[in-house]
């Protein structure tokens, strides 16, 4: 993984991030937001997986059903935040869109991807931080403006 701040002021950063092959991307990326100090963000990305796996939230059973991408994808579309988690670390929610080589596609929330050849990353530093909280009631985290990290 590379990276480079790309823009800076003093409230906001633009950083992007170059994932290489053979790397998972969600625990890169989650080490590089608490590496650079990053509590509140957004982020997109384009590039590929050699295979993914992919959540469904169902929220009778309050948990992801894994649908497992198993063959060289694209990702035509990677959205989501970062926020501060309960443990103080960041926390990603990210939602991908992943181009199958029949033109079919396959979604949802970003568990696992080995990312081959590249994953591109770009994350708009919020100027607060984020703060994302677990709702038992939901069985996940979601941001909570109410307290702000």
């Amino acid at each position: 993984m590379k990276s480079k701040v790309v823009s800076s002021s003093a409230d906001q950063r633009t950083i992007i991030v170059v994932l290489e092959t053979g790397e998972e991307a969600f625990a890169t990326l989650t080490r590089c937001a608490n590496a650079a100090g990053i509590s509140g963000a957004s982020l997109t990305a384009i590039g590929a997986f050699e295979k993914a796996v992919i959540g469904w939230f169902d929220i009778a059973t309050k948990s992801y059903r894994k649908i497992r991408v198993d063959e060289q994808c694209e990702v035509l579309s990677a959205l989501g935040d970062i926020a501060t988690g309960d443990d103080g670390k960041a926390s990603l929610h990210i939602h991908v869109v992943l181009g199958l080589s029949d033109g079919s596609t396959r979604g949802g929330h970003l568990l696992e991807g080995k990312v081959r050849p590249t994953l591109e990353v770009v994350l708009e530093e919020a100027s607060i931080g984020l703060r994302r909280r677990k709702r038992p009631e939901l069985g996940i985290a979601l941001i909570d403006l109410a307290d702000e990290a």
